[in-house]
């Protein structure tokens, strides 16, 4: 996935704070939103932490069949850089 270093050009939701249920909830909500909206790129912040959310985070967009790839920023391991089946 080919991205553009200037991550706040996309729709971004901060987790930080999160538990994992909640990340969760608001992860699919976020991409749901955005499917509806037509946005091919998102960001989801979940911070470093103990990793938790970012688990979370991460095994609600493996099973999401609207979610094309998604992976760990390069210059920022607290955010995902999602691609959406538009």
């Amino acid at each position: 996935m080919k991205t553009d270093i200037f991550l706040n050009r996309y729709p971004t939701i901060d987790l930080h704070g999160f538990d994992r249920e909640s990340a969760r909830v608001a992860t699919d909500d976020f991409v749901s939103e955005n499917l509806i909206l037509k946005n091919e790129i998102i960001v989801i912040i979940h911070g470093i932490g103990s990793g938790i959310v970012k688990a979370s985070v991460h095994e609600s967009l493996r099973v999401n069949k609207n979610v094309i790839e998604y992976k760990t920023d390069n210059f920022n391991s607290g955010c995902t850089i999602i691609k959406l089946k538009i």
